[in-house]
């Protein structure tokens, strides 16, 4: 009897640790969040990082030294996407502190939907660094194809689709050589993990 009680005990411990571990190690792969706090409202990203684990680390990284933190959507485009990460409210410049990372477009197998966050890039399908843009409707041509090699899309808005809807809406024209720019800024006030 004791023997037995001492087994169901011992039975009943490692199924509570294994249980701890499970929720422990769920918890850790869960995929990060962050929020933008916009002129337009707060918008809530879920990252990708099962999917796209190289492109999440390298938003991440730009979230987490602040490279965000008052910069615009300075590319708006109705019924298309608005891009931001590169540019402040004088449309200057932030240059990316890191270099450009591989596109995971293919391997990632997200596509380009309402609300998904891609990556922005040069016609070289490895030169995103620092912006991106959430995509306003569903964008198949920017998904990877053979012969196309796509833009990264990474992760999606969980909340706050309707500050990127304000944001599409917003009026736009031309600053010097760049097009499509919102006619009053629309800040990025700041850019953190969700806690």
């Amino acid at each position: 009897m004791f023997r037995r009680r001492t087994a169901l005990k011992s039975w009943w411990t490692w199924l509570l640790f294994t249980g701890v571990l499970t929720a422990m190690s769920e918890a850790q792969a869960a995929n990060p969040v962050v929020v933008l706090e916009t002129s337009k409202g707060p918008i809530e990203i879920e990252l990708f990082a099962d999917k796209a684990p190289g492109t999440v680390a390298n938003f991440l990284k730009y979230v987490d030294e602040g490279h965000f933190n008052g910069l615009i959507f300075h590319r708006v485009i109705d019924g298309f996407m608005i891009q931001g990460g590169g540019f402040d409210k004088d449309m200057k410049e932030k240059r990316p502190a890191h270099p450009p990372i591989k596109n995971e477009a293919a391997a990632s197998g997200v596509k380009n939907a309402r609300g998904t966050i891609a990556m922005a890039r040069t016609n070289d399908p490895n030169s995103a660094t620092c912006q991106f843009f959430i995509n306003h409707k569903d964008n198949d041509f920017l998904n990877a194809s053979p012969g196309n090699a796509g833009y990264a899309a990474f992760g999606q808005v969980k909340s706050g689709m309707e500050a990127v809807d304000a944001i599409a809406k917003v009026a736009t024209g031309s600053r010097g050589m760049h097009q499509d720019v919102p006619r009053e800024a629309v800040v990025i006030v700041s850019a953190k993990r969700k806690s």
